[in-house]
């Protein structure tokens, strides 16, 4: 999520993807219960709100607003909306809304099958990601793994990618899958992490492989705990072109699974 994606893998596969035989569930949240996200489980992140976030995107990220984050009949949902909250402390001038919600400092894990059923907004300058970030080391070499990002200029076609200092940190290591209905049903995206593998895939089908290599470090920093994140950015270098007549846009989250051995 933090820079676009720039270097694609081969084709899509056609490998099936789903949890694995001696996984058992570890963590989860499956939004049962309405109101704000659950704080044991999810925190919000405005760091950057006053400067400005990453890859020039356009949105300031809420904290305990239900506007933007909020969990309803089952579901959580992230909304961008199209006002100014001039009011709050650490606005940077930003004329959009959002939410970002991290599992840093409540959970991480080292290696899983991660599975997240979700529906996507499709609106021109939408950019929803479900993604981890290393929890140590700075960005790029604590290791970064995209484990769905989707742009509403670029409506159906769903991103897996992986960036890490041997990437060259911006361009990334991915692939891409054509979903025609992600912004009308939900799909199951799915990570699956291994000591010597990451396999990304939606619906247990198989569309990228990034493989432990020989670039040591550099191009494999995914023995150390990362940790989730879900966010609607709006606009920026890979979000593009805003219509601000389609907003509110709407991220919608079924649930949350994390596996391991």
């Amino acid at each position: 999520m933090i820079f676009p994606l720039i270097a694609m893998a081969a084709a899509a596969q056609v490998e099936a993807t789903d949890p694995p035989a001696g996984y058992r569930l570890v963590w989860s949240d499956e939004f049962e219960r309405d109101g704000p996200p659950d704080r044991a489980k999810w925190r919000f992140d405005t760091e950057a709100n006053r400067t400005g976030w990453y890859n020039n995107e356009l949105q300031y990220y809420a904290a305990d607003r239900l506007e933007n984050a909020r969990v309803a009949k089952g579901r959580l949902v992230i909304t961008a909306r199209r006002e100014a909250l001039t009011d709050a402390a650490d606005h940077g001038g930003q004329r959009y809304t959002s939410a970002r919600l991290i599992t840093r400092g409540t959970a991480q894990w080292t290696y899983g099958f991660f599975e997240v059923r979700a529906r996507l907004p499709c609106g021109a300058g939408s950019w929803p990601a479900i993604w981890m970030l290393g929890t140590e080391g700075r960005w790029p070499d604590g290791g970064e793994i995209d484990i769905m990002e989707h742009v509403g200029n670029d409506p159906g076609v769903v991103h897996g990618t992986v960036h890490n200092r041997a990437t060259a940190g911006t361009s990334g290591n991915g692939d891409r899958i054509t979903l025609p209905s992600a912004c009308d049903r939900f799909y199951r995206y799915q990570l699956e992490w291994t000591r010597d593998e990451l396999r990304f895939a939606v619906d247990g089908r198989t569309f990228h492989r990034y493989r432990k290599a020989g670039a040591g470090a550099a191009g494999w920093p995914y023995d150390r705990p990362e940790y989730l994140l879900l966010n609607l950015a709006v606009g920026g270098d890979m979000g593009g072109r805003v219509d601000d007549q389609a907003f509110p846009q709407r991220f919608e989250v079924d649930y949350v699974r994390v596996y391991q051995r």
